[in-house]
């Protein structure tokens, strides 16, 4: 049921819809000065998002206001004071962490130390990221050099990658592509979801949430499906061309990436509590200390991997041919694939809430908001068991670090006079559709009709862009790279 309440001022008017339940708690704000019209929505507690319309006439652009305003109404908004109802609180994850029962400490080559718990983590040929829950992402290389910092408005819950691009889920409910130069938000996520964990696939991001539920949503931010599993506090969601495999409080459900059917259900030996895929396998860790692969064909458990303390993290080499863990007691292991325990090793830190292996290095991140990178290999842990251990470098961050918040509008976007030459850039234009301002491509050699996935808060019908370079995805759209400069 709708809380209401009653608020017009001047030429704007202010909308908000507030679920008793647990559901929708958002606003819309819609002022017109002469032939413009602002929209301002976004979370009830936020700034939130902003598009600005152009209209022939006064009179018409009253008219496009009345009849925005009339169609929230129509949904359930009602008139409201703004300020007088608070932002829903989201949930933060609340890691405990033990001291390690390991009798050695893991061979740490270096550890960045960010300032806050840390989830976020992804490593790929070139940079290590880490995102923790003050909102902070750095971008490092893998000898430890600080090569970047982002500034997010809010807690990073995860860091994932599709492809070249790098996306950070926070606990805004936004989730912003740090690809480009400056960093933007890509999705905006309904705000009856209290995200737990995401993943995005061939540009189509998944989100599984507090409730048990798993949302899918498209590069346009328009709902694909949604599904409720048997369970709640979903904390794993991972996808691939043909499934979503989504982890909870009652095991691993896997469901048609269409959203049309369920495909198995396997009950794990404990609440999901994060989960790794591999090709033909996922992994679920789990609350009763134990990490297990499942088929990715058949949902069955083809081997278990035993810790002594709750999962919190686990990841694989290629292929699965070593599986790692983080427990809640801040130790790493290593197993074979059939699961025998190779090796446990204190962290030297805190519990690791996220991991990732690459080229004989696991790379994690911890309560106590460390990103530490440890030598994997063979002669490294020999030495390690042994008591021989390197001493971690501790990296500092650079006194000139580059710092990047995301765009909020479109006077924050630098500006050229004139169009690239062939091959130095690439034109896009905002054009209204409906009641939705799209992006297509103006430059010769594009699809016409394609989408560009473009940040929301700087659309405006008829500005061009001219950003770096597009390239396509397998759903029919565009992503940016690089930078984005206003044609003025």
């Amino acid at each position: 049921m709708s809380a209401v309440r009653a608020r017009q001022s001047g030429n704007t008017t202010y909308l908000e819809l507030s679920q008793e339940d647990g559901g929708a708690h958002k606003f819309y704000e819609v002022t017109v000065e002469g032939t413009t019209v602002a929209v301002r929505y976004g979370r009830i507690g936020v700034d939130g998002q902003r598009q600005t319309s152009t209209f022939p006439t006064a009179q018409k652009a009253q008219a496009a206001a009345a009849k925005k305003i009339a169609e929230k109404v129509r949904k359930g908004y009602a008139p409201a004071v703004p300020g007088q109802r608070a932002a829903r609180p989201v949930t933060r994850r609340q890691a405990t962490s033990a001291p390690s029962t390991a009798r050695a400490t893991a061979p740490v080559l270096w550890r960045f130390r960010t300032g806050a718990s840390a989830f976020g983590i992804h490593v790929d040929e070139d940079r290590c990221w880490v995102g923790n829950q003050h909102g902070d992402v750095y971008n490092l290389g893998h000898d430890g050099e600080v090569l970047a910092h982002y500034s997010l408005p809010d807690g990073v819950k995860c860091l994932v990658a599709d492809d070249f691009w790098i996306y950070a889920g926070c606990d805004d409910g936004r989730v912003y592509d740090l690809s480009s130069k400056v960093p933007f938000a890509a999705y905006e996520i309904a705000d009856d979801v209290d995200i737990f964990w995401l993943d995005i696939h061939a540009g189509v991001l998944n989100v599984s949430d507090r409730n048990g539920g798993l949302t899918v949503i498209d590069h346009e931010d328009e709902l694909q499906w949604s599904r409720n599993s048997s369970g709640d506090n979903a904390w794993m969601v991972r996808a691939d061309d043909r499934t979503v495999y989504h982890g909870h409080s009652r095991g691993v459900t896997a469901y048609a990436a269409d959203g049309t059917s369920r495909l198995w259900h396997t009950a794990t030996s404990g609440n999901v509590l994060f989960g790794w895929q591999e090709e033909n396998s996922v992994y679920a860790g789990t609350g009763r200390r134990v990490v297990q692969r499942l088929s990715k064909s058949t949902g069955r458990i083809e081997a278990t991997y035993q810790c002594d303390a709750a999962v919190y993290s686990c990841a694989s080499s290629p292929g699965g041919r070593y599986v790692f863990a983080g427990d809640s007691a801040s130790s790493v292991y290593c197993f074979s694939a059939d699961g025998t325990r190779l090796w446990k090793l204190g962290t030297g830190g805190g519990s690791a809430l996220s991991m990732q292996y690459r080229d004989e290095r696991l790379y994690l991140v911890s309560t106590d908001g460390s990103l530490a990178c440890i030598d994997a290999s063979e002669s490294a842990i020999n030495a390690a068991h042994s008591g021989t251990v390197p001493v971690p470098a501790d990296i500092k961050l650079a006194a000139a670090l580059p710092t990047y918040a995301p765009l909020t509008t479109a006077a924050s976007v630098a500006t050229v006079t004139a169009a690239p030459a062939a091959g130095s850039g690439v034109v896009v234009e905002c054009v209204q559709e409906g009641g939705r301002i799209r992006v297509h491509v103006v430059s010769d050699g594009y699809e016409p009709s394609w989408n560009v996935q473009f940040p929301r808060a700087i659309r405006q019908p008829g500005a061009r862009y001219v950003v770096d370079a597009l390239h396509s995805s397998p759903g029919g759209f565009y992503r940016v790279r690089g930078e984005i400069r206003r044609l003025v």
